[in-house]
């Protein structure tokens, strides 16, 4: 009998804790989440000097977080840091690093803690794109992208992870991208890596869950192209339901959702109906709508960014 009631126990225990969790949800979704407060957090992210990085280094300057910002040109990353400065932050700090080199990780990290402190969130945002079909990308170029897109998680994770679980507080934000959910003609090096990434900050928030580990958040945010000069020249074949997304407007979705802890952003949210329908739809007509949207020809008109 014991081991029966043991059963029943858990179920119950299991019932009640999943009525909790759907009437907590539906809650959320007709009223706006409590947003956490940032000010003093130390905040890195990496990729500030240009477009989606900068933006959200200004937007965490005014909550009144300690920015730590990382780019490879030190000369935009300087410019992201004197803005920020403008904007309001408590501190921030510029590194010249190169994400795609895990020695210079390490390195860098290590001179952030000796100088600024343990960070709290972190953001990795730095991302580079190559447009070009699979066979026609070098070797060097794809790896390059998987270093960049995926692997400058591992190392960032390995550097600051220790201290957040030590701490029993931190929040790790990947910015990964509607490739990392859908297959994308022409950026199959891209995919590659954002996929990995999500899968990589997916299974490490599980790994903390079944650790028991607290206090450590995650966000993993998937929006679909963004009008920066990164994707100059795609274009979407349907722009009421696959809008080109305003810089601005990206930022502002991706802070709220940290502030809001949110484990998945999908910018649009025509997204999460397309995952749905990617999951339940023959595979013949998943192509078919993927057509009709314009999907496929997305990056015809791609312009490669030169080397600055």
């Amino acid at each position: 009998m014991a081991p029966n009631l043991n059963s029943a126990k858990n179920a119950f225990v299991f019932l009640g804790k999943s009525v909790f969790i759907l009437l907590e949800t539906m809650i959320f979704t007709l009223i706006s989440k409590p947003r956490k407060s940032v000010a003093g957090e130390i905040v890195l992210i990496t990729g500030a000097g240009s477009g989606i990085g900068r933006l959200l280094a200004l937007m965490f300057a005014r909550l009144g977080a300690v920015l730590v910002l990382w780019d490879i040109n030190q000369d935009r990353n300087e410019e992201t840091c004197s803005m920020a400065r403008d904007a309001g932050a408590t501190r921030a700090c510029a590194y010249t690093c190169d994400c795609s080199r895990r020695e210079d990780v390490y390195r860098v990290a290590h001179q952030v803690k000796k100088e600024v402190g343990d960070v709290s969130i972190l953001i990795n945002n730095a991302s580079i794109v190559t447009g070009k079909k699979f066979l026609d990308c070098p070797d060097e170029l794809m790896e390059k992208s998987l270093d960049v897109n995926f692997k400058a998680h591992l190392w960032t994770y390995k550097a600051f992870l220790p201290a957040m679980i030590a701490n029993a507080h931190g929040h790790l934000v990947c910015i990964s991208s509607s490739a990392g959910l859908i297959g994308v003609n022409g950026m199959a090096d891209y995919c590659t890596s954002k996929f990995a990434a999500c899968g990589f900050v997916e299974s490490i928030f599980v790994e903390l869950f079944a650790q028991k580990i607290k206090g450590i958040k995650t966000t993993i945010v998937c929006p679909y192209l963004i009008s920066t000069v990164m994707f100059e020249g795609c274009t979407t074949g349907c722009p009421f339901l696959l809008p080109i997304i305003e810089p601005e407007y990206a930022a502002r979705k991706i802070v709220d959702a940290i502030l809001q802890e949110k484990v998945y952003l999908y910018i649009p949210k025509f997204l999460y109906i397309a995952m749905f329908l990617k999951s339940i739809l023959p595979i013949k007509l998943t192509m078919l709508i993927n057509e009709y949207l314009g999907s496929l020809n997305i990056m015809d008109n791609f312009i490669e960014k030169k080397k600055s």
